[in-house]
């Protein structure tokens, strides 16, 4: 990923932050066919390794955890806010004109090698913290056990873990600290004018962004 110094995240632990509030991520391989992406829901386990590590499942039939070798290095890829900044936006387009449009955003890309775990304990603990994780903002959340155990073991048998130790990080945050203070808080009020979540989101990158 194309980084200049200005943008680049070397903190870990806010890239961390950055994959645990949006643990979507697309996990890149090169097989037999080429490269392929495959979007999971991840579990961040930062105390694994020097970058911590990635827990996932993928259906058994999908190829990806025969076709990777643990041998090879995969990436996956978490994307943060983003958003269109107009020009319009910086008071510097009323002093010179020498604005153009631009695009912010935050992202984070891990790298590590593929395990693959078929162990029921295993896959089950995991699913019921994902579970856990994305049902705990429902008023009545759903539980694994609910289902009928039977049901849930051969639900189990359906898929396959893989567990990635990451290697290195990369993070990119994009966020207007390469503009004049001014032009930064234009951008900030833009983007809260816009009145959605994702904007809203950016806004507050922007406003607490180091030059």
């Amino acid at each position: 990923m194309y980084i200049p110094k200005h943008f680049y995240q070397s903190d870990i632990q806010a890239i961390h932050e950055l994959m645990a509030r949006n643990p979507f991520g697309a996990l890149v391989t090169a097989g037999s066919g080429g490269l392929c992406a495959d979007h999971i829901p991840f579990e961040l386990v930062p105390e694994i390794g020097p970058y911590g590590a990635l827990w996932g499942h993928v259906a058994r039939a999908n190829p990806v955890w025969r076709e990777t070798s643990e041998e090879s290095e995969v990436l996956v890829i978490f994307q943060g806010a983003n958003a269109y900044v107009s020009p319009t936006w910086y008071p510097s387009k009323q002093v010179h004109g020498k604005v153009v449009p631009t695009w912010n955003y935050v992202v984070a890309h891990a790298y590590g090698r593929i395990r693959v775990v078929e162990e029921a304990s295993w896959l089950k603990a995991h699913v019921q913290r994902l579970t856990s994780r994305e049902e705990s903002a429902f008023a009545q959340p759903w539980s694994v056990g609910d289902a009928p155990a039977a049901f849930t073991e051969k639900m189990l048998t359906a898929i396959v873990g893989i567990e990635i130790q990451l290697t290195r990080l990369e993070g990119k945050s994009k966020v207007s600290q390469n503009r004049p203070i001014d032009d930064r808080k234009g951008v900030a009020e833009g983007l809260r004018n816009q009145g959605t979540n994702g904007s809203a989101q950016m806004a507050a990158y922007v406003e607490s962004a180091k030059s």
